[in-house]
């Protein structure tokens, strides 16, 4: 998926996020967001993602033969992972897994099995409720569901939160090995995240204090 902003900017009552964003973000490529916490990378997340409307300009999603997408089908074409996207902590791994594939299915055709295996966790967790996963047991799910969904565009928001660093060996490995040719981007401010990445754009660039 091929994403181009056109003078985009958010804002919140009187306060402006960003604004002034001219960007492309292209096909097969990875891109990382950087900034501070609380600059606002969250937010244009979701604004890639379709799930939140930009304030002033345009956001236009198009395939690989430049056709525009839809903005209401945009999220069919997603997988996002970020500390705000919940888990239905009533559900095991397992049926967690199953109720994902239900609406979105898994890169290669991969089984149910093969994404918890994937996942790597003690096979007594396998149908554990997730309300009692460790933090860290519940973002190698997270990012497993989002990395291994077939989607043309994979939204990462701050992946290693909660993961330590065995954690996040399997999440670099695991986001590497399966990039295909998705448009990727990572937002972050810690380098370990985002080290894949060949493009950078950095939200601070795009924060102007003004009044409305």
């Amino acid at each position: 998926m091929n994403i181009s902003l056109d003078q985009v900017g958010k804002r919140y009552q009187f306060e402006w996020i960003f604004r002034g964003v001219d960007y492309q973000f292209k096909m097969g490529q990875q891109y990382a967001v950087l900034g501070s916490n609380g600059s606002g990378k969250s937010t244009l997340m979701k604004v890639l993602a379709g799930h939140l409307t930009p304030s002033k300009g345009k956001v236009i999603f198009s395939d690989a033969n430049d056709t525009e997408i839809a903005r209401s089908v945009v999220y069919q074409q997603v997988a996002f992972a970020g500390p705000y996207i919940e888990l239905i902590e009533e559900f095991s791994m397992e049926e967690m897994i199953r109720f994902h594939q239900k609406f979105k299915s898994f890169i290669h055709d991969m089984t149910v099995d093969e994404v918890m295996g994937i996942i790597d966790l003690p096979k007594t967790a396998t149908k554990k409720e997730i309300k009692f996963f460790s933090s860290g047991m519940k973002q190698r799910v997270k990012l497993a569901l989002a990395i291994l969904t077939d989607s043309s565009l994979l939204l990462l928001d701050e992946p290693t939160t909660n993961l330590d660093q065995k954690g996040m060996a399997w999440y670099l490995d695991l986001v590497q090995n399966h990039l295909n040719d998705r448009t990727v981007i990572v937002a972050s401010n810690e380098e370990r995240d985002y080290g894949f990445c060949d493009n950078h754009i950095n939200i601070l660039d795009y924060k102007r204090k003004k009044k409305a």
